[in-house]
């Protein structure tokens, strides 16, 4: 479309946008402890205690065997102390299926209040069947049943066949208080980079990035 058609107007909507508006808190790299779970530890402390919300929400992006990437954005469900953030879904769902293909992926937290991201990258891996039931069932009753209809991600013709579905899902719940959905799955990715991205109000921005480095990490401060 031309300048003033609904191209042009959208990229003035975007480029009027404001950015990082707010007061933004400082990052002192030097002080920053030598292992990246401590520092993520710390700023998701400041996110919550700053009221950022859903602070645990995170992008995963996944690839399929042919390289084909695709994101979403879910839950991190646990973060180990060796460096392994953890999620889970079904095994049969888009995201279950590439990192069966493909098993790496990268997440990203991104707090706008405080003008923070947290880049994550490294291999997939699928947690044991006990921890993965576990997960299962630590979930509301809600979201039990729609895993247990076991058609994530498919087409759905009819939204009476989702509620049909749902319906027979929490009648199994009740009367089986402890079935797991078949292919649940809690995975992890065990980073092997990690980077700490701090906005400036002057484009300086701050980028402390973690890599694995044996038993160790090395810490690398990035160009903005």
């Amino acid at each position: 479309m031309g300048e003033n058609g609904p191209a042009g107007s959208i990229r003035d909507l975007l480029r009027g946008l404001p950015v990082f508006d707010a007061e933004l808190p400082g990052f002192d790299v030097d002080a920053a402890p030598s292992d990246p779970v401590a520092l993520f530890v710390e700023w998701l402390t400041s996110a919550v205690e700053a009221g950022v919300r859903e602070p645990h929400a995170m992008s995963l992006a996944t690839a399929d065997a042919g390289g084909r990437p695709s994101s979403r954005v879910l839950i991190c469900k646990d973060l180990g102390a060796d460096g392994t953030w953890y999620f889970a879904t079904s095994a049969g769902s888009r995201k279950g299926r590439e990192l069966a293909a493909t098993p790496y992926a990268a997440l990203a937290f991104y707090w706008p209040e405080q003008g923070r991201q947290i880049r994550v990258r490294g291999t997939a891996f699928a947690a044991d069947a006990q921890r993965s039931a576990a997960d299962f069932l630590a979930r509301s009753p809600g979201a039990r049943a729609d895993a247990l209809t076991g058609r994530q991600s498919q087409v759905l013709d009819k939204p009476s066949d989702l509620e049909a579905a749902l319906r027979a899902a929490h009648a199994q719940i009740e009367a089986h208080p402890e079935v797991v959905a078949p292919g649940w799955t809690l995975y992890g990715v065990r980073a092997e980079e990690v980077e700490f991205w701090q906005a400036d109000h002057d484009r300086r921005h701050i980028r402390l990035r973690y890599t694995r480095e044996d038993a160790a990490w090395a810490r690398h401060r990035l160009w903005p």
